[in-house]
């Protein structure tokens, strides 16, 4: 039999031109799946049509919430030929989740198998244009009915794929950022390295409140004392100070980003000082109103790199780089787009081809 047996939809959709696309909205024809029983392990594995799943009522993933996905994007070199981003990091953290969220770890060389026929499949939703990609969502729920609190002893693991618009179709631009001081997403010791749903639900209220005020993220501060600085929203983040750059450590409670082990690799190959530690929100502050703080940036697989204009904390307000995309943020920008795109020598072998 074949290892990733195809059901083909007998209708197929209608695609979005390239200029309707944005983030997320629409879905291509068919879908990965996979299942996981308790003494049988992960089997079935297939690729169907897309369309509703049927869970019953009781499903653990409803109460209790076992939930662990990924995101990833496919690019068309200049060549026409489909490639992905460092897939090996993003379904080692996959394991990473499962592991903390007690999910039964997957077979990474097995899924990206099947990532790869999924995506040759829908080769024709591939979107033309600058800027665009596919974006791929790996996820696994516990699908077992019940409502005993333990790890559920049957899983689901689904890949989606999204045909995706440029994040900045109007060219790279600074972000607005509230530095958030009531609220408290997660602590070391809980589920904030996991890519958990739990921990996005966590952090939408302050990003709700925010978003009226007209600020684009919530930096998130230390869970215990509120004043060492984590994350913003679904970014890390960087800082350049003096000339160096300093980012959070990976302390337990943050995201160990692929687009930020690819940032700091990249300074590191240019030479730059670096340094992974506890930054405060009042050292950063105190930067800023000594001149020493001269580019602040996030980075993500949606955005890549996304540049922070102006934060607010406490009432106060500061403009870093005047409001523009400093230097360093744009260069870290043109070459990683650069390089998974295609158009730049990828002298750390980061590109996979999918075959």
């Amino acid at each position: 039999m074949e290892k990733w047996p195809i059901t083909l939809t007998a209708v197929k959709k209608t695609k979005p031109s390239a200029d309707r696309l944005g983030f997320g909205k629409y879905f291509t024809d068919h879908m990965l799946l996979m299942d996981y029983s308790a003494g049988q392990g992960w089997h079935d594995p297939r690729i169907v049509p897309y369309g509703p799943i049927s869970l019953d009522p009781s499903a653990m993933v409803f109460h209790y919430g076992q939930e662990v996905f990924e995101g990833m994007k496919a690019y068309r070199t200049p060549q026409g030929e489909l490639v992905l981003f460092r897939p090996d990091m993003n379904l080692r953290r996959l394991n990473q989740s499962c592991s903390r969220i007690g999910i039964p770890q997957v077979d990474p060389e097995e899924v990206l198998e099947g990532i790869c026929r999924l995506l040759l499949l829908e080769e024709e939703w591939m979107p033309e244009g600058e800027g665009n990609s596919m974006y791929i969502r790996p996820f696994i729920i516990a699908t077992e009915a019940g409502l005993g609190v333990r790890a559920a002893q049957e899983y689901r693991l689904i890949v989606i794929l999204s045909p995706v618009g440029a994040y900045y179709p109007e060219g790279i631009h600074p972000v607005r950022i509230y530095v958030e001081d009531r609220y408290v997403r997660a602590v070391r010791g809980g589920t904030g390295e996991a890519k958990t749903s739990g921990n996005y639900a966590a952090g939408i209220k302050a990003q709700e409140d925010v978003k009226s005020q007209g600020y684009s993220q919530v930096l998130w501060l230390d869970g215990i004392e509120k004043r060492y600085i984590e994350e913003v929203g679904s970014m890390n983040v960087f800082f350049k100070i003096d000339g160096k750059v300093v980012t959070p450590e990976l302390n337990g409670s943050i995201l160990a980003g692929v687009t930020r082990d690819s940032v700091l690799r990249l300074l590191r190959e240019w030479g730059v000082s670096v340094n992974e530690r506890r930054i405060s929100v009042e050292e950063l502050f105190e930067a800023h109103r000594e001149g020493r703080l001269e580019e602040a940036f996030g980075t993500g697989t949606a955005a890549v790199i996304s540049p922070i204009g102006s934060m607010t904390w406490e009432g106060r307000d500061i403009v870093i780089a005047g409001g523009e995309t400093g230097e360093l943020s744009a260069k870290l920008y043109d070459t990683l787009t650069g390089i998974q795109r295609g158009e730049r020598e990828d002298s750390f072998g980061w590109r996979y081809p999918v075959h």
